[in-house]
C-alpha cells in the first residue's frame, strides 16, 4: 500500500498511524514498550510488553504473534515506541519471519518522534 508522505513530518500517514497506536498502547497499559504492525490487507495489530512470571514478550513480538494468530500472511510495516535506542535483533527477526527482510521497522521515542526506520533484515 503506497501512501503520500505528510508534509509536516515526512512520515507516511499509515506509518504515522501505527506509531500513534503503539504509543497509545504503551501509555494505556503503562508498559515499557508499545508496538503495532500492519498486515498485507492493512489491518493493524497493537500490543504492549507482556511480563508474566511464565511469559515475557516484547511489545513487537506480541504484536507479530497477534497478527499470525489472526491469519496475517505478511506484514507491510512495524512500529515500536520505546525509550530504547534500537530495536533488538529478536524483535526484528519476528518481523522478518512474517514480513520478509525488507519490512520496515520504525522506532519512535515515547513522545512519538520517529528515531529510525530499518529493514527487518538489517
Amino acid at each position: 500500500m503506497l501512501s503520500p508522505m505528510t508534509e509536516s513530518t515526512g512520515i507516511d500517514p499509515e506509518d504515522s498511524k501505527i506509531i500513534t497506536l503503539a504509543r497509545s498502547a504503551r501509555a494505556r497499559n503503562a508498559v515499557p514498550e508499545g508496538a503495532a504492525v500492519r498486515d498485507e490487507t492493512g489491518r493493524t495489530y497493537v500490543a504492549g510488553t507482556v511480563e508474566l512470571d511464565s511469559l515475557k514478550l516484547s511489545a513487537l513480538r506480541t504484536a507479530v504473534a497477534m497478527a499470525v494468530a489472526s491469519g496475517a500472511r505478511s506484514l507491510e510495516a512495524a512500529a515500536v515506541v520505546s525509550a530504547a535506542e534500537s530495536v533488538p535483533d529478536a524483535d526484528r527477526a519476528a518481523v522478518r519471519d512474517l514480513g520478509g527482510a525488507a519490512t520496515p521497522v520504525l522506532l519512535a521515542a515515547p513522545d512519538g518522534t520517529l528515531r529510525s526506520t530499518t529493514p527487518a533484515g538489517a
